[in-house]
């Protein structure tokens, strides 16, 4: 059998498939799939969805369909596990997914459901689940107090903005008896792109780009939340747990890293440290990202990297991505710090 038939054949059994899958099942290099897929492509024996990183194959005539699911949910008594299963059976997706996806997808969406059911205050949500040939996605979207406003309540904090960065460090809930604040933080991590929006404020993750994006945008009532990940996509679950809950510290949420540039891009005072270092004293390791943060002033790495270290001697505590004048300060505020601190 010719690689072109072997490459039909494998489609026929399939709905449709990534190039890594026909690489890994077929022994195909990269190069003589591209070329042997190009030649199909031609002749339309078979069609291609989705982008370049996502793309998948299929047979003519076969190509899987987009599904979509939408439903108006009363939030009294719901069961986000229920409600879960429902949308599994009728999608398929047990069929359609690969295991680690559709693992991710499951966590994020039972408790991006379960956050509005508990934290709302609405009496319904509308939910949208989507399967295309590259991706999956869900948005959840309620009318309620609004997540950011909130967190900012119950805390006491200053602004919503605030709440933002207070719910990006994780452990971060405003019902700590039955909730431990990790979902937003960790579903933020696994999906390719995850979007939160409550009154002005949107939040949104880029996986690729291992950074968060937030904006200003016109006023909107309540919560809304987007989740989209490839169907191709290689990481697991485990693997983001074990990267913030690693067996050293006993598989518990201990480690976590703050965007310090959250809040604005030039840090001066020791009260401005104060504030980031609110509820951190939780965790036992952290990472304080200074990517895109200009400068920051002698209080504010004093208070941060002098201050707080001494009073907490058992937080592990380091910078990522700091610009040479960022290291400078940190170095000058706290000469002789050990490698494992001052590592980038």
């Amino acid at each position: 059998m010719s690689p072109k038939q072997k490459i039909l054949a494998f489609l026929a059994r399939r709905p449709s498939a990534t190039g890594g899958e026909l690489r890994e099942h077929l022994h195909l290099s990269r190069q003589a799939l591209s070329l042997h897929l190009r030649s199909l492509l031609e002749t339309h024996q078979v069609v291609r969805s989705g982008t370049t990183r996502g793309a998948r194959y299929s047979l003519e005539g076969k190509a899987e369909k987009p599904a979509a699911i939408k439903r108006l949910l009363p939030l009294r008594d719901c069961d986000e596990d229920r409600i879960w299963s429902q949308l599994a059976l009728q999608l398929s997706l047990d069929r359609l997914l690969r295991p680690n996806v559709l693992a991710m997808v499951r966590y994020a969406f039972t408790e991006m459901l379960n956050n509005a059911i508990d934290h709302s205050q609405a009496e319904h949500c509308s939910i949208r689940f989507t399967v295309t040939p590259s991706l999956v996605s869900f948005d959840i979207r309620d009318a309620g107090i609004g997540i950011f406003h909130s967190i900012a309540s119950k805390h006491r904090l200053p602004d919503e903005e605030t709440a933002l960065v207070e719910l990006l460090k994780g452990k971060t809930t405003t019902m700590p008896e039955a909730h431990a604040g990790e979902g937003i933080f960790f579903t933020s991590r696994i999906g390719d792109d995850f979007i939160v929006r409550s009154h002005r404020i949107q939040m949104e993750w880029k996986r690729a780009k291992h950074d968060v994006f937030v904006s200003q945008q016109r006023n909107l009532a309540g919560t809304a939340v987007h989740f989209t990940v490839h169907r191709s996509a290689r990481h697991k679950l485990e693997e983001v747990f074990g990267e913030f809950a690693p067996a050293e510290y006993d598989f518990q949420f201990q480690k976590t890293r703050v965007l310090v540039k959250l809040l604005r891009r030039d840090y001066v005072s020791r009260s401005e440290a104060k504030r980031l270092l609110v509820n951190l004293e939780k965790f036992r390791e952290i990472s304080f990202d200074f990517r895109d943060v200009r400068s920051v002033g002698q209080g504010f790495a004093d208070e941060v990297f002098r201050v707080f270290a001494n009073s907490h001697p058992g937080i592990v505590i380091h910078p990522e991505h700091a610009s040479p004048a960022v290291l400078a300060m940190i170095k000058h505020v706290r000469p002789g710090t050990p490698p494992t601190i001052l590592s980038q």
